[in-house]
C-alpha cells in the first residue's frame, strides 16, 4: 500500500471514529479533509465521498442493528417514507446543480453548508431540547417532504448523507428517539446516495474518479474500521461535550476552506 493510500485509510479511520460517535456517516469531516489534504477538484472531492459515505452508512446501519433492531426501524415506515420521497428528488436535482456551477461558487456552497452544520452540532442541545412539533398528520407529511428534497440536494451536492439535518427533522417532526432517529436516519441516507451516484453514473462524472479506486477503497475501510470503534467508545464520552467538540472542528474546518484554493 502506498504511502498516500495508508494516508487515506488513517483519515478514514479517524473521520469514522467522529461519526461512529455520532451516528453519522462523518462525510461532512471527511469532505474538507479531500479538499485540503488530498488536494481533489471539488466535483471529484464530492463523487469520492458520496462513494465512501454509501460504504460507512452501510456499516453503521449493520453496527446498530444489535442495539436499535430492525423491528424498530420497520415500525416508523411511515417517517421513513416521507422523509425518503422527498430526498429522493432532491438527490437528482442536486447533481445538477452541482455539475453546472463552477468549482470557487460550489466551494463557497460547501463552507456555509459546513458552518451550518457546526452550530447544529455545537447548538444540539438547545435543538432537541425543544421536543417534538404537535402538528395535524397532513402538514407533518408535508414538512418531512419538504425537508427531504433539502436533505437530498445537500446529499448529492457535496457528498453527503445528510445525517445532521434528516435527525432533527425526525425528533422535532416524528416525536421518535434519538438513538432510534439516527437508524432512520440511515437507512434513509442509503437510497439517497444510491441516487446521487446513479445520477453521477449517468453524467459519466464517475469517471473522473476510476483511477483513484485503491485511495477509495483504503478510505472507505478506514471509515468502517472507524465506525466500529466510534460505535462502541460512544458509552466512555459526554454526549454534549462531543457534539461541542466536533461542532467546533467542523467550524475550524470550514473556515480553513474559505482560504482553499480550488485544484488546478
Amino acid at each position: 500500500m502506498s504511502m498516500r493510500n495508508m494516508s487515506a485509510f488513517a483519515w478514514g479511520a479517524l473521520v469514522g471514529v467522529l461519526g461512529g460517535l455520532i451516528g453519522l456517516g462523518g462525510a461532512e469531516f471527511r469532505l474538507p479533509i479531500l479538499l485540503s489534504v488530498f488536494n481533489y477538484h471539488t466535483l471529484q472531492a464530492i463523487v469520492i465521498n458520496l462513494i465512501v459515505s454509501l460504504v460507512t452508512v452501510i456499516f453503521s446501519f449493520i453496527f446498530r442493528n444489535h442495539v436499535i433492531g430492525l423491528e424498530n426501524v420497520a415500525a416508523n415506515w411511515v417517517a421513513i417514507v416521507n422523509i425518503l420521497a422527498g430526498s429522493l428528488i432532491g438527490s437528482y436535482v442536486g447533481v445538477h446543480y452541482a455539475t453546472r456551477i463552477n468549482e470557487r461558487a460550489l466551494n463557497r456552497v460547501i463552507v456555509v453548508f459546513l458552518i451550518f452544520i457546526s452550530f447544529v452540532l455545537i447548538g444540539h442541545n438547545l435543538i432537541f431540547s425543544l421536543g417534538s412539533l404537535q402538528l395535524p398528520s397532513l402538514l407533518k407529511i408535508s414538512i418531512a417532504f419538504a425537508a427531504g428534497i433539502v436533505i437530498g440536494i445537500f446529499s448529492s451536492m457535496l457528498g453527503v448523507a445528510g445525517g445532521e439535518l434528516i435527525i432533527p427533522t425526525i425528533i422535532l417532526v416524528f416525536a421518535v428517539d434519538i438513538k432510534l432517529a439516527g437508524s432512520l436516519s440511515l437507512a434513509i441516507s442509503i437510497p439517497t446516495i444510491v441516487m446521487g451516484l446513479f445520477k453521477y453514473k449517468s453524467q459519466q462524472r464517475l469517471k473522473g474518479v476510476e483511477s483513484e479506486q485503491k485511495f477509495i477503497v483504503s478510505m472507505a475501510s478506514g471509515s468502517i474500521l472507524g465506525a466500529f470503534i466510534g460505535s462502541n467508545l460512544l458509552r466512555y464520552v459526554s454526549s454534549s461535550l462531543l457534539y461541542l467538540i466536533l461542532g467546533t472542528i467542523l467550524l475550524l474546518s470550514a473556515l480553513k476552506l474559505t482560504k482553499h484554493k480550488p485544484a488546478a
